[in-house]
């Protein structure tokens, strides 16, 4: 697509282009990227080529570096501090804590004129409960103190693809920006706006509250795609595993985990379960470790593989046959929404980290159709008649 036409956007914490992916449609324009990980920048540059990708730490970015002004920025900022599973760290965190960096790039863009007139943040679900709402709510005052009405979905995968992996996405609005009424909702939704949503909204200051908006997203047309149709029989990232091993893994299993591959054989058709280790007591109240199957078509939330325990395992189960092997690593990236022909490193282990860290594209599209595109295209109207 010609640069101008459409709409434009910056992707920071780029990754492996996931956004873009997305929002990879003909309507958007991509001016600018960055990532600081070298790794995750090869493989964007494989994907999406190297014209506007800025490959460096986002504390050492300037705006006469960012091109132009986008219609939209997004910002996936790193997630460990935030996790249930991290060290709590949160915003004050070395990892979490380049939001800030960030936001005072988006601040000095502001200053020099060329404000974005979307900003939009991804990360964990735990940022609504960290440091008791505390984080949510700095994000939140940061949007607001620089000019931007806000408001917050918690979106889950397994809407689009057999991938439970539910985000938290804080959308702001510039002021100026048109809002079409049909996407703000007089009140929180059960869909989009869960408990601990509610809860961190409730905890706001008023003057955060003021400035509040109840995004309304239409759901999504319901998906016929099985996790099982996103297995493959011949993989290259990974080896089925013999006999033994698989035997071993099985002998992991609690007896409620062990019922659940003995239902799976009587039911008389091929079923596809994920596995992940986790530790857990025993009746004496020993530390063991077992093997946790699910087999409800729906793969576990992806994860950076910080350790084995940490690399997702599936099961095939077709009659008295069971098989097991690691997830591969196409199979990631179907689970994230990636074209076939998306280029991924070839070692297993920089291959499942990028998809892991990533966001789920069809839900970005989404949001793109629900929120960002109708916003730009009244915006677009009401300055043409003006």
């Amino acid at each position: 697509m010609m640069a101008g036409i459409g709409f434009t956007f910056y992707e920071f914490f780029a990754g492996g282009g996931m956004v873009r992916a997305g929002l990879d449609n003909g309507n958007w324009d991509c001016l600018f990227a960055n990532d600081f990980d070298r790794k995750k920048c090869e493989s964007y540059t494989r994907n999406w080529g190297s014209d506007t990708l800025v490959c460096d730490d986002v504390a050492a970015l300037q705006t006469f570096d960012l091109p132009s002004r986008a219609n939209l920025v997004w910002a996936s900022f790193p997630c460990q501090d935030l996790s249930l599973a991290g060290g709590g760290a949160g915003l004050g965190g070395d990892r979490s804590g380049t939001f800030w960096p960030f936001w005072r790039l988006m601040d000095a863009l502001i200053a020099d004129g060329r404000a974005p007139d979307i900003l939009a943040l991804e990360n964990v679900s735990g940022t609504l409960t960290s440091h008791g709402g505390k984080d949510f709510e700095a994000i939140c005052q940061s949007f607001v103190k620089s000019g931007y009405r806000v408001g917050a979905v918690v979106v889950d995968a397994a809407l689009f693809v057999p991938h439970s992996r539910p985000r938290l996405f804080v959308v702001g609005v510039r002021e100026g920006v048109a809002i079409p009424r049909g996407i703000i909702g007089d009140g929180a939704s059960a869909q989009w706006h869960p408990k601990a949503l509610r809860t961190a909204y409730d905890r706001l200051p008023s003057a955060c509250k003021d400035f509040w908006l109840w995004w309304r997203i239409a759901p999504p047309a319901l998906s016929d795609i099985r996790f099982a149709d996103l297995i493959e029989e011949t993989p290259v990232s990974v080896k089925w595993h013999s006999e033994i091993e698989t035997q071993k893994l099985l002998s992991m299993m609690s007896t409620i985990n062990l019922a659940k591959v003995h239902y799976a054989q009587r039911a008389g058709l091929k079923m596809v379960g994920t596995i992940y280790k986790r530790t857990r007591h025993d009746a004496l109240g020993q530390k063991v470790q077992r093997a946790e199957v699910r087999f409800d078509d729906i793969a576990g939330c992806l994860r950076t593989p910080g350790g084995g325990s940490s690399r997702q395992t599936i099961l095939v189960v077709d009659g008295n046959t069971v098989k097991s092997r690691l997830i591969s690593t196409r199979e990631t990236a179907r689970l994230m929404g990636l074209p076939e022909d998306y280029c991924l490193p070839e070692n297993y282990n920089e291959a499942y980290h990028l998809t892991g860290d990533g966001v789920v594209a069809p839900v970005v599209r989404h949001l793109a159709e629900q929120l960002f595109e109708p916003l730009l295209q009244a915006t677009k109207w009401r300055r043409a008649v003006a």
